[in-house]
């Protein structure tokens, strides 16, 4: 019985090949040197589609795919959502492209301060779901602007005052001259399957799921 799985471009679907390989599923194409979308693999029944990261969550639950590794972030996002419904079964995670989801603001913005005070603050984020439901929790106000990159541009301009973004190292807000303020929640990558296919293909999946959580704990 033939495996889809999605994956992204970057580092998740680096971090993943190792995993996968250990699982004895090598990819045998590049995508840096080939357009192609659908890679083989060494496995004949196995294939690996390329989707963008905010669409893995997407493709797995419609079942365009029937496993896929996504962030925590776009993971959260896309139950909050409105076409979320909890369809997906979120079974290991894979300990991987590990950062962490934080609130950024400039330099000479007094985030505790506009925060005690109840000032409504503006926040630029493409995590909509995920910071609406941070700042409710705390009772802070927010207008929330929604982007799709270039986040560290919204406070440099004056279009926010602050930014919801994926934090690594903090390089990046450093060279824009931004400084991480509260961190919302830790986020690593997940593999998930589609409730429909763990059932019909569960011969197949749960041996490569527990090949993963093998290579996982063996990392």
């Amino acid at each position: 019985m033939s495996l889809t799985f999605a994956l992204s471009k970057g580092r998740i679907f680096d971090d993943t090949l190792p995993l996968l390989k250990a699982a004895g599923i090598e990819v045998l194409d590049d995508p840096e040197k080939s357009r192609a979308l659908i890679l083989r693999t060494n496995l004949p029944d196995v294939r690996v589609v390329l989707v963008r990261a905010s669409d893995v969550p997407t493709y797995v639950q419609h079942g365009g795919a029937d496993v896929g590794v996504a962030g925590l972030d776009v993971l959260l996002e896309h139950e909050a959502g409105p076409y979320g419904g909890g369809a997906l079964l979120r079974p290991l995670d894979l300990q991987i492209a590990r950062c962490r989801l934080s609130v950024a603001t400039r330099a000479d913005f007094d985030y505790q301060a506009a925060v005690r005070q109840g000032a409504r603050i503006r926040v630029a984020t493409k995590y909509t779901q995920l910071a609406r439901q941070h700042f409710a929790d705390k009772g802070v106000h927010v207008d929330l602007i929604k982007l799709y990159g270039s986040m560290e541009l919204a406070p440099l301009t004056g279009l926010a005052d602050a930014i919801v973004d994926l934090v690594s190292t903090g390089s990046t807000l450093k060279a824009n001259d931004l400084v991480e303020v509260e961190k919302i929640l830790p986020i690593s990558s997940h593999l998930v399957l589609n409730p429909v296919a763990a059932k019909l293909k569960r011969e197949r999946i749960r041996p490569l799921l527990s090949s993963l959580q093998a290579a996982v704990q063996a990392r």
